[in-house]
């Protein structure tokens, strides 16, 4: 196996689990995946591989996501408690220094780890996210996010996230949609594929309504910490006006731009691929 599926208890008792890749043994900082709201650890696992012979790499299911038990208690699918669970994961892996690579709320989560706990952030990677979200992404997201889809086959699952997204990868093949079905879905004992994740996580967009959130203070947490921001030219989440914005923000803030790519670039493309290379050899060498 390429990665160690292990489990940790939060604060409260629930169980959670998480991808472990490569080891603690490689002298350079570890690298943390946060992944997006109804998303979990397998969207970063080409990534994961491409890095993990030269240093470790942890991929946390949030609670209620992938392997990680489901709260009773909806109300904790918030970002105070999913930082917590962050913070005990550290603690439990004796990373006290990681680069975070976050998409979409992964990346909401670390830009609230700049403000909550800088000193863990030797730098991070933004997929697709930023300050301010486009309300017609969360329109759309919300279309979606918390309906709980029939049990399908590979095929019709491949299709049905085909219709979702199409507009995000246009130019995938059908063998990349099925991909993306194995990325997504859990294969029952029956060989069915269902959802992978709590519907009750989505109410965090539901429940945004007409009062969105500021995130310029916690992106402004950042102000000394190496990032880099990534945006899929497509994107309907991250305009290119914000994304303009946190360049005049944080003049030393490295951008790539992705053509062809909506929310939210997979981070196996090329160019992500070296962007990602690049800043990691500069910023993720000595370990801390």
């Amino acid at each position: 196996m390429d990665f160690q599926q292990r489990r940790f208890r939060a604060q409260d008792d629930l169980e959670l689990s998480y991808r472990d890749y490569g080891n603690s043994r490689t002298g350079t900082t570890p690298v943390l995946c946060l992944a997006g709201l109804t998303r979990s650890a397998p969207d970063f696992h080409e990534l994961a591989l491409h890095l993990c012979p030269r240093r470790r790499v942890l991929a946390l299911d949030l609670r209620g996501r992938g392997q990680s038990a489901h709260d009773p208690n909806p109300g904790n699918y918030n970002p105070a408690t999913y930082l917590s669970d962050i913070g005990h994961l550290l603690n439990v892996t004796a990373c006290h220094r990681v680069i975070v690579i976050g998409t979409s709320l992964g990346g909401i989560l670390t830009m609230a780890l700049g403000a909550a706990r800088p000193t863990a952030l030797a730098g991070v990677i933004l997929n697709d996210i930023g300050p301010e979200i486009d309300p017609t992404g969360v329109a759309r997201i919300s279309g979606y996010a918390g309906k709980t889809p029939a049990a399908m086959d590979l095929e019709q699952a491949a299709e049905h996230q085909r219709q979702l997204f199409s507009a995000a990868y246009p130019d995938w093949d059908e063998e990349q949609w099925r991909d993306e079905a194995l990325r997504t879905f859990r294969q029952r004992e029956d060989g069915m594929l269902v959802q992978n994740y709590d519907p009750a996580v989505a109410d965090m967009v539901t429940d945004q309504g007409d009062s969105p959130v500021d995130f310029w203070p916690y992106f402004k947490s950042l102000a000394h910490i190496p990032t880099l921001a990534i945006r899929g030219a497509l994107s309907d989440i991250l305009s290119a006006a914000t994304f303009a914005r946190m360049a005049e923000e944080k003049p030393d803030l490295i951008q790539v731009s992705l053509p062809n790519r909506g929310h939210v670039p997979q981070l196996t493309e090329p160019a992500c691929i070296a962007a990602i290379d690049d800043f990691l050899e500069t910023y993720g060498q000595a370990k801390h």
